[in-house]
Parts: structure tokens; C-alpha cells; sequence
């Protein structure tokens, strides 16, 4: 038998109201250039993304704000939304450029209401919590695209047990909350849930740069060597790639462009790649180049580690 392709899944979140403004715009152009569908999950409520600054204190933010250049990355006023300048209302001022993305061939689904809410006092949520900021979400989802959200994926893979029992009520295809090798249906606290979950296998622009001598010039060379066989799932950022960082990512489309590889979108990949899916444990911890703890795929009991086939 020949060896396995490779298939690449691009995971699209728009965490910021300028990431939707004008990083969708950006990247619905260039995947349409490198004819390329990908999967969109949007942030939906209040853009709070100056509230970020609590984290100063947690160990390796501040850390990370300079080493990845946040302020130029992201731009000024969005590291003032919530604090000095009001929140603006994603999904209330800009449903035509959400709506835009399903219009043009991509997969959609739900990132979060309040991002920077969720990832920062997700631990300290009920499931009643949960529940509402989903609620909401899914509410302006099915506002600009007339039907529930079949996938969703959280902010800064920031899970709980009770987040997962909360998606498995809504009934999901499947959820991209966590970092790992390959899909999988998750155990977290001694709990097994239903809803599979795809991982993200690549590590994001924004956690190498910096590191190891990465600058935007040789990152993509290190994607390149990344590549593996069977499935590679990239999370990518609208307000990086999108905008920032475009150059970069179209850099990387046209490299991939000269290899053997396949692109679909998450949800053909958990048609795909999910069959006979293990059952494996879900822990929050730490991968190099990020600040704050991720969902993080375990291995199953036996099971040898190894890229998704």
C-alpha cells in the first residue's frame, strides 16, 4: 500500500470585532485563492478583549504579550475594547460579514459569546453558567444563519467537565475544544461524553514565534515539518493570518500548494477521521509558547501515540 496523504483542516477563530471586520474579509479571499474551505467559529457577543489584562499577573503572559509583539498584532483599540473604549457588539454590528462566510462555501460555528469571559472564569462556572453563555452565542447564531450551531469550539481551549455535558445537550456533530493527535470522545473528571472532539495537532503562529529562534520568516518552515500523514488540524486566528499575519499564511498556502495535500473542513474530517474514535482522557495543561493552561488529549489506556490515519 502507498503511504497515507496528507490532509489539512484549518480551524478559523475570530476571537475580536477587528478580526471579524476585516480578518474575515482577508481570509475569504486568500482561501478562495488557494481554493481552500475551511471551518469559521465565531466570537458572537460583547468584545472585551482589554479585559485581557488581568492576566498580567499569571505567569509567562506578559511574557508572551512581547515576545508575539500583542499590541501591533492586535491593534490598540482592541487591547482597549471593555475597559477604556466600550465593548462593541459583534454579532449585532457585523451579521453581514459572519453571514458572508457560510455564503461562501466555509463550515460555521460557535467560538463563544464573551470570549475573554469564558476563557478567564470558565473554572468558576455552574453548569446554569455554561449554559447561558452558549445560550446566547447560539441565540445570535440562529439569528444570522436561521438554524442552531452544529459545532463549536472553545475559547483558548478552556474546558470544564460541565462545558462538555453542556455542548452534549446541544447536540453537535462534533466540537474542536482541545490540542492532541487525533479525534477522540472525551473523559475529563472521571466523566465520558458523547460529542467528538477534533484536536487541534499544530501548534498556532502566535505560540512559536519567538520561541526557539521562530520569526515570521522561518515559521513556515516549521509548519512544513509538521506535516505529517493522515490528518494535521491548524487553528489559525483571524486577526493574525487574517490580518497581521496574512503574508505569512499565504506564504504557507503556497508552500503546502507544492505538496501532496488534501484540504477539508473539520466536519468532513470528523466524517472522516472519527469512525471508531477512542475514548481518551481531556486534562487542562500547558503546551510550550502559550501562557494559560489548554485542553490537552490524553492517551487512551493501551494506546500508542501516533498522528490520526
Amino acid at each position: 500500500m502507498g503511504e497515507t496523504a496528507s490532509v489539512v483542516a484549518f480551524k478559523v477563530d475570530v476571537d475580536t470585532y477587528v478580526g471579524t471586520r476585516e480578518g474575515i474579509p482577508n481570509l475569504l479571499k486568500i482561501l478562495r485563492q488557494f481554493g481552500v474551505r475551511a471551518t469559521f467559529y465565531f466570537s458572537l457577543g460583547p468584545d472585551n478583549s482589554g479585559k485581557a489584562v488581568r492576566r498580567i499577573f499569571h505567569p509567562g503572559f506578559l511574557k508572551k504579550m512581547m515576545r508575539t509583539r500583542a499590541p501591533s498584532m492586535y491593534g490598540v483599540r482592541t487591547m482597549l475594547y471593555g475597559t477604556l473604549l466600550p465593548a462593541p457588539a459583534i454579532a449585532k454590528d457585523l451579521a453581514e460579514v459572519i453571514a458572508s462566510v457560510k455564503a461562501a462555501g466555509h463550515e460555521v460555528g460557535i467560538h463563544c459569546w464573551d470570549h475573554v469571559k469564558w476563557h478567564d472564569y470558565l473554572p468558576r462556572y455552574d453548569k446554569k453558567d455554561v449554559a447561558r453563555e452558549l445560550g446566547l452565542a447560539n441565540g445570535a447564531f440562529k439569528v444570522i444563519f436561521g438554524a442552531p450551531a452544529q459545532t463549536t469550539a472553545a475559547p483558548g481551549w478552556t474546558v470544564t467537565a460541565d462545558s462538555l455535558e453542556v455542548q452534549d445537550s446541544m447536540g453537535l456533530t462534533y466540537s474542536s475544544d482541545s490540542r492532541g493527535r487525533c479525534p477522540f470522545f472525551p473523559i475529563m473528571d472521571g466523566r465520558s461524553f458523547r460529542t467528538l472532539q477534533i484536536p487541534s495537532t499544530w501548534p498556532t503562529m502566535d505560540e512559536l514565534l519567538g520561541e526557539n529562534g521562530i520569526t515570521t520568516e522561518t515559521i513556515n518552515a516549521q509548519y512544513l515539518q509538521l506535516l505529517k500523514p493522515g490528518l494535521n488540524v491548524h487553528t489559525i486566528h483571524a486577526e493574525l493570518e487574517g490580518n497581521a499575519l496574512k503574508e505569512q499564511f499565504v506564504d504557507l498556502l503556497a508552500r503546502l500548494a507544492q505538496r501532496t495535500v488534501r484540504y477539508i473542513p473539520l466536519g468532513e474530517a470528523a466524517a472522516e477521521f472519527g469512525v471508531g474514535a477512542p475514548h481518551c482522557e481531556l486534562r487542562m495543561g500547558y503546551v510550550e509558547g502559550r501562557a494559560m493552561p489548554v485542553a490537552i488529549q490524553s492517551s487512551a489506556e493501551g494506546e500508542t501515540v501516533q498522528p490520526c490515519r
